[in-house]
């Protein structure tokens, strides 16, 4: 990967890595290339991860609930005055999106590895973000602001939108509370289940409501910018395969779409951004299908967990990039030119979970054997007999495989999964090797209901005769 071989003066000296598990073991990786000190933070549930002993300093921040360690946010800053640490890098999840946790950062004397605080606060929140991205040109399906909690009000917005509809969180994202609606009598039921999600989720129960695309290909593209007006887009990646809203398996480039209309949305994002003076790393994510192509579904201002399979296909690390474009690097000095594409790599996210109902599986890993060799990168904070314990996101490992070509990278992939010895939680490697072996994803016919279609079949071939 692209690498800087000399330190640069902005850059600091000593990160705090707000964040646990994967992403801060990837995170230590990059400060180490960077020639930067360390410091990891640990609640009484992670004591033992690996990652842990990788880290220059480690700090104990708090009991096992997240509320009480990785979301207290003064314990983590007295965490990073305790170490002398001069910059604190969110990962992705947690407060990776809270504006005001990025105001605090600074206020406190320390460097925030992401975006300006600005950004955070005007694309975190959905409704704000698509009327900034409209007036920007972007195509969006149709939408309704954020609507009160009154029953008609919020039944005539959809029929002005025309159903389906999906009842979304204004303030959140990751797919959490998004509940589609075919009629009025599903929306109440579905208004109501959602603003319960949001408030316990987000803090807030802002709902409102988008246009439901019928099979759409989910495409988010991976942006990367300076302080001073640089921005390079780094193609795009296909993310359609989920459950539940979440993503499951994420490659990189998307199959199937002409690279002529993913590089007219990749020129269009580079100069919107940069007009707007957006700063360090983000993704765009959007909806496509042949009819509608490109429409926007939102931003997320932080490190994507799937940002790997970028890296793998064009050789950038993007979490050295984010570190040097946030300590003031010009991104001329930070990215190659130009940036090339190469082979194609897809990744699989490992979750202890029950591999039908997609429900979380603690417990104790006694044996967790992960697969190498070449064109195979994993990607994890667990080691054998870690305990994967309820009080966190179930993704235990990434994997991901690349090669010259998608054949061989889903070959590569399967064959990887296939050699994974996890024992002592359950997982969804066999419902990942499901959609390998499927046609559907084999021949590039990928979209956001892929897994539920094969879930269905799955179920059908299980009732008797």
């Amino acid at each position: 990967m692209t690498v800087p071989t000399a330190m640069h003066p902005g850059r600091p000296r000593r990160v705090l890595i707000a964040n646990r598990g994967a992403v801060a073991a990837r995170v230590l990786r990059a400060l180490r290339t960077l020639g930067i000190e360390s410091v990891a933070v640990f609640s009484d549930a992670d004591r033992d991860l690996p990652y842990l002993a990788d880290a220059d300093h480690a700090v104990h921040i708090g009991p096992a609930p997240a509320r009480l360690s990785y979301l207290d946010q003064e314990r983590l800053i007295q965490a990073a005055l305790e170490t002398g640490a001069d910059a604190i890098h969110p990962g992705y999840g947690f407060l990776s999106e809270n504006a005001g946790f990025a105001e605090r950062v600074a206020a406190a004397g320390f460097h925030f590895i992401g975006p300006s605080p600005r950004w955070i606060r005007a694309l975190g929140h959905k409704t704000q973000a698509r009327a900034l991205m409209a007036d920007c040109g972007m195509p969006q399906a149709p939408s309704s602001p954020v609507l009160p909690d009154e029953p008609e009000q919020v039944a005539a917005a959809a029929r002005a939108i025309g159903f389906p509809v999906l009842v979304k969180p204004a303030g959140g994202g990751g797919g959490i509370g998004m509940l589609p609606a075919h009629d009025e009598a599903e929306l109440a039921a579905a208004w109501i289940k959602a603003r319960s999600i949001s408030q316990k989720s987000f803090a807030t129960a802002e709902l409102y409501l988008e246009k439901l695309i019928s099979a759409p290909r989910h495409i988010e593209f991976q942006v990367l910018a300076d302080r001073y007006g640089g921005v390079r887009i780094l193609f795009e990646r296909d993310c359609s395969v989920q459950r539940r809203h979440q993503k499951v398996i994420e490659e990189a480039r998307a199959p199937g779409i002409e690279s002529a209309a993913t590089e007219r949305m990749s020129r269009l994002l580079a100069d919107l951004l940069a007009g707007l003076g957006y700063d360090v790393i983000g993704t765009v994510e959007m909806l496509y299908t042949a009819q509608t192509g490109f429409v926007f579904l939102e931003m997320n201002t932080r490190l994507q967990v799937e940002h790997a399979v970028t890296e793998e296909v064009t050789g950038i690390d993007i979490v050295a990039s984010q570190i040097r474009l946030a300590s003031g690097e010009r991104i001329a000095d930070v990215l190659p030119q130009p940036i090339t594409a190469q082979g194609h790599a897809i990744e699989a996210r490992i979750y202890a979970e029950d591999p039908v109902r997609f429900l979380p599986s603690a417990g104790r890993l006694e044996s967790f054997v992960l697969p190498s060799g070449p064109g195979v990168r994993i990607e994890t904070g667990y080691r054998q007999g870690a305990v994967v314990t309820p009080h966190y996101d179930p993704m235990i490992a990434k994997v991901i495989a690349s090669a010259p070509d998608r054949p061989q990278a889903i070959r590569r992939l399967h064959q990887a999964l296939s050699a994974c010895d996890i024992q002592g939680v359950r997982t969804n490697i066999p419902f990942i090797l499901k959609v390998l072996d499927s046609d559907d994803f084999n021949d590039g016919r990928i979209d956001t209901g892929l897994t539920q279609r094969l879930l269905a079949r799955t179920t059908e071939q299980r009732e008797p005769a």
